[in-house]
Parts: structure tokens; C-alpha cells; sequence
């Protein structure tokens, strides 16, 4: 019985020394050091480059009295990615008189723009001819007792914002 005991002793030391072992290990890889810090760190923001209206409806033969005709068109996006557009906003940037047209004023005033601010509201994707946009009208106004001849042939100018 004696070796029998000592045989016991034995293991419950064996154990018991493990035992101690792991919690040493274990206790060491629980402990660590802890400190307060900070630190600084940047980040940019792209840009973006401005889309082009592009007027794809072809306006002619404006004349007194007659129809108004529709603006339409499309986008061109120089950019990556998408750009969003609100509105767009046609106006007459000015009114060039055709050659050899009869003397006399013709201007902006001779044309009247409707609906001039077109609402798109919508994400207009990278590329040329993206998107859409329509609505305003442009017509030539029939100016009582008024001699329009020097409007004949002329070239309105529009111009186009993006908003």
C-alpha cells in the first residue's frame, strides 16, 4: 500500500504542479500594460467638374404668331461618376441677326421663354448624352404694329444653367 500511496502522491503532485503551471501561463498572458494616447490622421474629399447642357431638340422657323416650340436635351458628365442636377435653366443669352437681314432692333425681347427653369432632380451618370431634360418653350412674340423683318433668319442663343 505504501508504493500505492506514494504512486498517488505522486500523480496529485503532477497535477497540482500543472496546475500551478497554467495558471502562472495563463495569468501571464492576461496580464499587460495599459495607456492612454491619441493621434491624428486626414482624408480628402473629390471634386467634381461641372456637367454640359447639351440641347438636342432642334428649334426652326420661328415666326410671328406661330407655336411655341420645345426645349429638350441631354447631359454630358465629364466626371467619374454620377453628378446630381436639380434644374436646369434656359434663358436667351442674346439674338444674332442673320446676314443681309432688313435694318432694325431684333433681340430678346422679340422671343419669349416659358417654363425657363426645368425641374430633372435626378443622378445623371459619367459619359456624353446622359440623362434628360425637357419642358421649357421658346416662341417668337407677335409684337402688334411692330415691323419684326430684321428678326428674319436671326439665331437666338440660349444659354443653359445647371442648378
Amino acid at each position: 500500500m505504501a508504493a500505492h500511496a506514494k504512486q498517488k502522491s505522486r500523480r496529485k503532485f503532477v497535477w497540482l504542479f500543472t496546475a500551478v503551471l497554467l495558471m502562472g501561463v495563463g495569468g501571464t498572458a492576461y496580464a499587460y500594460w495599459t495607456a492612454g494616447g491619441s493621434g491624428t490622421g486626414t482624408a480628402t474629399t473629390g471634386t467634381s467638374s461641372a456637367v454640359t447642357v447639351v440641347q438636342t431638340s432642334t428649334i426652326t422657323d420661328l415666326q410671328p404668331g406661330g407655336a411655341a416650340q420645345t426645349l429638350s436635351g441631354t447631359f454630358d458628365n465629364p466626371n467619374s461618376g454620377p453628378v446630381f442636377v436639380g434644374t436646369v435653366t434656359a434663358s436667351i443669352g442674346s439674338v444674332t441677326k442673320a446676314g443681309g437681314a432688313p435694318a432694325g432692333t431684333c433681340d430678346a425681347t422679340d422671343y419669349t421663354l416659358s417654363n425657363a427653369t426645368m425641374t430633372v432632380a435626378a443622378e445623371i451618370p459619367a459619359g456624353n448624352s446622359q440623362g434628360s431634360w425637357t419642358g421649357a418653350t421658346i416662341a417668337f412674340n407677335n409684337k402688334a404694329a411692330t415691323n419684326q423683318d430684321a428678326c428674319k433668319g436671326a439665331t437666338v442663343n440660349l444659354s443653359y444653367t445647371v442648378g
